[in-house]
């Protein structure tokens, strides 16, 4: 979503610009959209290695061959391609090359999972032909960090340089995750709130029945959701649970507290990315930065400054659900189908509340840090996640059918929380099967995942 050009250039005066930014996101349900993202991995596919940008096989050439082909616009950073847009809908460059389509805000799931299949459609017919190939998973399950490519994108230089400072596992976040999540709407602030909770709450389910990350340099690393565990160790002032949702009094006002505490990375000014890693936000909103004297952040810094907090939900002008693992197409269609069953039907909603109202924090924190190890297996209040996540899309099943928003088939949306119950019924998540088929038919061998599970 952008914001105007002229709420860009409006310089911040006081705190409540930042409050109403937030509110402004508000719109009446009828109005509600559904924006999914997802990132994969690209891999040449004769010998497996993440393609570099430049070169006849590289991320450059996909970029300009989609451009080409189907009619998407190039946005660069001076001479170089690094995003593409078409009507509202983008392409973008991850670190290392992941290609990551932000979709459009759409009216239902069957519009999203269509453009899913599109997209996967382009990017495949254009990718063949420069024998490169894409992997969903939540970590790249074979090359380590130092053989993956960096992508020529000044944020990301920035963002290489500080990330060691803060943490262990920033870079690996930057160059070896992928994620699928979707942005979805809310009517007034606390509407925000109630969802934002529940969500946050349950977002421990997600990462559970998506965990697709068992492997790292090519064998495996003891996690099932090896993504989830990464953001344990990349920058605690702007990753996490958030306690402070759960308190009363929580609203747009807490959170852009919240954001005005997160350390900087940079600010885009005269089209270049300016080096603010670890500086305050609040001296920017008074013009007091040693590295920009005397200039004072503007709307559209604060709308960047957003995008560089990393909690397991976030609030721009919509919320973001951030828990899980990429995957298979399937499960890009499953992931919003199980957010938009639980937080667009008022009666999923309040029964999504009434499931986690009363978790304690330490029972927060306990879903958050071990689910990334033992998922559906992890114990929970006298059984185990399996049995909340069953509850969960049970729920979220509810609140599609209310929707009633049927495909030309006659179905509705609950045909894509499928995967979903099939993985709660095996009582086995992505992960632990390509854990089964690494010790068994594979060999002890990650290479066959590449062309079983390629899209």
């Amino acid at each position: 979503m952008s914001i105007p050009s002229a709420v860009q250039s409006t310089p911040i005066r006081d705190r409540q610009q930042l409050i109403d930014y937030l509110a402004a996101g508000e719109k009446p349900s009828e109005a509600w959209r559904i924006g999914t993202e997802h990132e994969k991995f690209g891999f040449r596919k004769d010998d497996l290695r993440p393609p570099a940008f430049e070169g006849e096989r590289g991320i450059r050439a996909l970029l300009e061959g989609l451009a080409a082909r189907y009619g998407w616009a190039i946005a660069r950073e001076g001479e170089t391609p690094v995003a593409l847009s078409r009507e509202k809908a983008n392409i973008t460059l991850e670190p290392a090359g992941q290609l990551e389509l932000s979709g459009a805000p759409l009216a239902n799931i069957h519009q999203t999972c269509a453009e899913v299949n599109t997209h996967l459609d382009e990017v495949r017919a254009v990718a063949d032909e420069l024998g490169i190939g894409f992997l969903g998973m939540g970590f790249q399950p074979k090359w380590r960090r130092d053989e993956m490519p960096w992508m020529p994108k000044g944020r990301y230089k920035i963002m290489r340089e500080y990330m060691p400072k803060v943490g262990q596992l920033g870079l690996d976040m930057m160059t070896r995750t992928c994620t699928v999540q979707v942005n979805l709407d809310f009517a007034s602030e606390a509407d925000m709130v109630k969802k934002f909770r529940a969500s946050l709450a349950l977002q421990p389910v997600a990462t559970a029945l998506f965990a697709d990350s068992p492997f790292t340099d090519g064998r495996p690393n003891g996690y099932l959701s090896y993504r989830s565990h990464v953001w344990e160790d990349t920058d605690p002032n702007r990753t996490g649970m958030l306690d402070f949702v759960f308190e009363s009094g929580f609203g747009y006002e807490r959170y852009a507290d919240y954001i005005l505490d997160v350390p900087m990375y940079f600010s885009y000014q005269d089209g270049r990315y300016i080096d603010l890693a670890g500086q305050d936000f609040k001296r920017f909103l008074d013009g007091t930065l040693d590295a920009l004297p005397g200039v004072r952040a503007t709307m559209k810094d604060y709308a960047d400054h957003l995008t560089t907090a990393f909690p397991e939900v976030r609030l721009k002008q919509y919320l973001e659900m951030r828990g899980a693992d990429g995957g298979p197409w399937n499960r890009l269609c499953a992931l919003p189908a199980l957010w938009v069953g639980l937080l667009y039907d008022q009666e999923a909603l309040d029964a999504a509340w009434d499931l986690v109202k009363d978790f304690s924090r330490e029972e927060r924190h306990a879903l958050r840090d071990g689910v990334p190890k033992q998922a559906l297996k992890l114990p929970f209040r006298g059984g185990t996640v399996r049995e909340l996540a069953r509850e969960t899309l049970k729920i979220a099943a509810h609140g599609l059918e209310r929707r009633a928003q049927l495909n030309r088939h006659g179905a509705d949306e609950r045909v894509y929380l499928e995967p979903l119950f099939e993985i709660v019924e095996a009582n086995q998540t992505p992960a632990e099967r390509k854990l089964e088929l690494f010790h068994g038919t594979w060999g002890g061998s990650v290479d066959p995942v590449f062309r079983e599970f390629a899209y």
